[in-house]
């Protein structure tokens, strides 16, 4: 079951301003604009909310000239921790040869995370990573992890992709929206293992 949220705490401190203080509605599953900050009345109407945000801020649509459709629940996504040194001269990280473990985090507003899937070249190729067990429900971030046997010096790019319980996952490709929200397309992480 998913319910809405009012916080007014967050890890048992009040909380601040530039997270919603003094009141802050928490949609779990939904993309951030549902998230009201400064919440200090709540109007219950028989119609859906027509303000700004949702009819015309946050919608996807290809261009500012449709209507488009409105944005809601998160797709599934993932995401990693980048391994390894930065190179901030390259853009890249720097591994050292042997087994790398790779740990990230997934999620969706659409059902459970059943999977996520690791690639260490560049996409050509998927493999499993294992999943945590679920400790904050369906609804919060997931973690995982994958064992890479990084043995051969040279560049590589890695990436992760989720899918949930419904079926969904993440496209391999960027579908284009006026907006660039609900970026589908997996994550992409360059890499130079060393000697």
């Amino acid at each position: 079951m998913r319910c809405a949220l009012l916080a007014y705490e967050m890890n048992g401190q009040p909380l601040f301003p530039q997270h919603g203080a003094p009141l802050r509605l928490v949609m779990p599953g939904w993309y951030g604009m549902t998230n009201v900050k400064w919440l200090s009345h709540i109007t219950v109407t028989t119609e859906p909310f027509a303000g700004y945000q949702h009819e015309q801020a946050y919608r996807l649509r290809a261009t500012t000239d449709e209507a488009g459709t409105p944005m809601s629940r998160i797709e599934a996504h993932a995401l990693m921790v980048p391994p390894g040194i930065p190179d901030f001269l390259t853009r890249q990280r720097v591994v050292r040869a042997g087994r790398c473990v790779l740990t990230g985090r997934a999620w969706s507003g659409w059902g459970a995370i059943t999977a996520v899937e690791v690639s260490v070249d560049g996409g050509e190729t998927w493999a499993d990573a294992q999943l945590d067990e679920p400790k904050l429900g369906p609804w919060a971030w997931h973690g995982w992890s994958y064992q890479w046997d990084a043995d051969v010096p040279g560049e590589y790019v890695l990436g992760c992709r989720a899918r949930d319980a419904t079926g969904r996952a993440q496209a391999d490709r960027l579908g284009w929206n006026d907006g660039g929200y609900a970026n589908p397309a997996p994550q992409r992480v360059r890499v130079t293992v060393g000697r």
